[in-house]
């Protein structure tokens, strides 16, 4: 019988993987600690590697922990019942917020601009000045409209908006240990703040960087705050702020969630980092874009409406169970 038929009769896949310890072996094929990474819904092109850093930050312990996610489509969910659920921008679609005509309007340019946003046969470089211009387009709009402050949580209550299932444990779990959570969206801070703060999670160790509203002295908006952030210069707005919070301040370990591929740089500020573990839903286009995802993020997940990886990832991490 011939070498190479002998090799295949008896080819045993331990003894030709990479062995760091028998131990990571073990937990390599069992999965056992954190089961919620064996979902079918979950992808993952370097196991071994994710594993390695989940171990390192779990050895690293909560304080030296931050976690920093986008909101819409990553902290919301994309849909719900076969309807999408809204983003921040959307919340403002509301008859006592906005006119009919400004209402499809604004729809106009989400059909136009939405599709190259997620398009992957465009560069960051062909998308950033159309993004500028969709944002730019959508906040003029919103600022003629003069939307009045006191009628934002009125809106949220109507509108349908819905935070991942898992919210609350996620939230929770992130104070209880004081992990600070800094969440970076290229929506409307001011709404964001009230759909937390109406599901009840809007903790002290929650801080936000996002497109804020200005109101004049009648509570009407007159004019956006600051730098326009949207989906593609996260990581302009990830250095500027890098020294607002001193609370992330020798936190070299990070965990990104985020829906799309700018919001990689969500992390960009942070000083001296040692591991980021980065987590990207994929919502829709699944298939265009899976290839583009697997290769960014460390973990995908496949039209997963809720929590759960983030949540057994920190559990696992913030665990007092010895691995060194």
């Amino acid at each position: 019988m011939s070498v190479n038929r002998l090799k295949k009769m008896y080819y045993n896949p331990w003894i030709y993987t990479p062995v760091r310890t028998v131990l990571a072996i073990w937990r390599q094929l069992t999965k056992t600690e954190i089961p919620e990474l064996t979902k079918c819904s979950v992808l993952i092109k370097e196991r071994s590697r994710v594993e390695e850093t989940i171990h390192a930050m779990q050895r690293a312990g909560a304080g030296r922990l931050q976690v920093i996610s986008d909101f819409d489509m990553t902290l919301t969910r994309f849909a719900h019942n076969g309807k999408r659920v809204p983003t921040t921008h959307n919340i403002l679609d509301n008859r006592l917020l906005l006119s009919e005509d400004c209402t499809k309007k604004m729809k106009e340019l989400l059909n136009t601009y939405y599709p190259i946003e997620i398009d992957p046969s465009r560069t960051t470089e062909e998308k950033l000045p159309l993004m500028v211009e969709w944002w730019t387009k959508v906040h003029a709009l919103l600022i003629q409209q003069r939307i009045r402050k006191d009628l934002l949580a009125q809106a949220v209550k109507e509108s349908g908006a819905m935070l991942r299932d898992g919210y609350k444990a996620f939230f929770d779990h992130l104070t209880e240990q004081q992990i600070p959570l800094l969440i970076f969206s290229a929506g409307v801070g001011d709404v964001l703040e009230e759909v937390i703060q109406q599901n009840q999670v809007f903790h002290p160790n929650v801080h936000i960087i996002s497109n804020y509203m200005d109101f004049d002295q009648t509570g009407a908006l007159q004019a956006f705050k600051g730098q326009l952030i949207h989906t593609f210069n996260k990581r302009e707005g990830a250095l500027s702020h890098a020294a607002s919070f001193t609370e992330l301040q020798g936190r070299p370990n990070v965990l990104l969630l985020g829906d799309s591929l700018g919001d990689l740089t969500m992390a960009d500020g942070v000083s001296e980092h040692e591991n980021i573990l980065t987590i990207g839903f994929l919502n829709d286009q699944v298939e265009e874009r899976k290839e583009s995802y697997i290769n960014s993020f460390d973990i995908v997940l496949v039209k997963d409406e809720t929590l759960d990886v983030p949540n057994a990832i920190l559990t696992y991490i913030t665990s007092l169970r010895d691995n060194k």
